[in-house]
């Protein structure tokens, strides 16, 4: 078995196991071999001993802010598989090669959403819930109000102004991606909303742009629903806006879906005599991977003067993450000695992340703290969490 990156020719027959692998339909096949000769992501492919292609997978290039500091994410997407060669290692094979390549690339973590836990952490990956999704009736709203403008978003607008507050809102959180006008408008913003049905509105309080919502309307019988796809907002009074202004849609719309970061959970702060007719879904549909774990534990925040060692064990594809590593502050090295802590490669791009607590992290079988319990506890906290790019 081969692999290796693609070249333009060979991403279309990469997009061809795509579209069986994730049952989508494909109208123009010449107009999608073009595109894709002009793509530039980093595009892998894994190829039998008769040069037919088997496998691929695309490892997006993303800035993460992890701690309040930007670092390299790659995002694994498209990780496909044609069924008669399912079963002999293709992925494996690819994410043998990719990985290591991307620690060299200065990648510090990898993310991903998984269609399956058990699939992933083969390959070092870990879960990250950062979501809880709601559904309600707009009346659960009622006693917000919005008192600012709205501006709905048009095609040709400017976009900065939805660029700047979503990265000062997601400088907050840790797994929130950097956005750029270009990222804003060709993931977010692009499409029409008389047509597309999709709506992206600024909210603004005496002038100063304080949220902004994106949201899709699904028609629906008995009553259409209004989903939200995006939003941010600054502070307190952002998050109010959001609410008194979908407190607007009581006459258009029969239910409302939107989700929040975990770290702020709708149930507590919400003031309405209807909140129990709110319905919420924990979401646990992302994972993370160290890719260099010495990078990871330096970038990561951590109280001034503190002193500990963590042994990383069990990361195949990536070895040199393997080994006790010394922490000083910010400054980490390898080391000879008795660790304080013992971690798999899957818990320790949980835990530096923020995704679980130390006295969390303790019930899984691959995490063992053997001393200076208390400092671990100081550096292993929960930690808001942010993810909305998909790929």
């Amino acid at each position: 078995m081969e692999v290796h990156k693609l070249t333009g020719g060979e991403r279309f027959e990469a997009d061809m196991i795509s579209i069986v692998a994730f049952h989508m339909r494909l109208e123009d096949p010449e107009k999608r071999r073009e595109e894709s000769r002009k793509r530039t992501e980093e595009d892998w492919g894994a190829f039998s001993e008769d040069g037919k292609i088997m496998a691929r997978i695309i490892n997006n290039k993303y800035e993460t802010w992890l701690d309040g500091q930007l670092v390299a994410n790659g995002g694994i997407g498209a990780v496909s598989t044609l069924p008669e060669y399912r079963n002999t290692g293709a992925v494996r094979e690819i994410f043998s090669r990719l990985l290591p390549e991307a620690c060299r690339a200065g990648e510090v973590i990898s993310t991903l959403y998984p269609f399956s836990h058990a699939f992933y952490r083969k390959f070092g990956y870990e879960t990250v819930r950062w979501r809880n999704d709601y559904e309600f009736v707009p009346a659960v709203l009622g006693g917000y109000c919005f008192g600012g403008t709205a501006e709905l978003w048009k095609s040709g607008d400017p976009v900065t102004e939805y660029t700047e507050l979503y990265n000062r809102f997601a400088a907050g959180f840790n797994l929130a991606m950097r956005r750029d006008d270009a990222m804003m408008l060709e993931k977010h913003l692009k499409g029409e909303y008389y047509r597309d049905r999709k709506f992206a509105y600024l909210l603004r309080e005496g002038g100063k742009p304080v949220a902004y919502l994106i949201f899709q309307d699904i028609r629906n019988d008995p009553a259409a629903i209004l989903d939200v796809l995006d939003l941010a907002w600054d502070g307190r009074e952002g998050l109010y806006a959001i609410l008194g202004f979908l407190a607007r849609f009581t006459a258009d719309y029969g239910t409302i879906r939107m989700f929040l970061p975990a770290s702020v959970e709708l149930l507590s702060v919400i003031q309405s005599p209807r909140a129990y007719d709110i319905r919420q879904t924990a979401r646990q549909d992302y994972m993370i991977r160290a890719v260099n774990v010495r990078k990871l534990l330096e970038v990561m925040r951590k109280p001034e003067g503190c002193a500990f060692t963590v042994r990383v064990e069990g990361d195949a594809q990536i070895p040199e993450n393997n080994g006790t590593w010394e922490v000083q502050g910010n400054t980490v090295q390898a080391a000879d000695r008795e660790p304080d802590l013992t971690v798999s490669i899957q818990a320790i791009g949980q835990m530096t992340a923020g995704c679980v607590s130390l006295d969390e992290a303790m019930y899984r079988p691959d995490v063992s703290v053997h001393r200076n319990t208390e400092t671990l506890r100081k550096v292993f906290v929960r930690k808001p969490i942010l993810v909305e790019e998909h790929f």
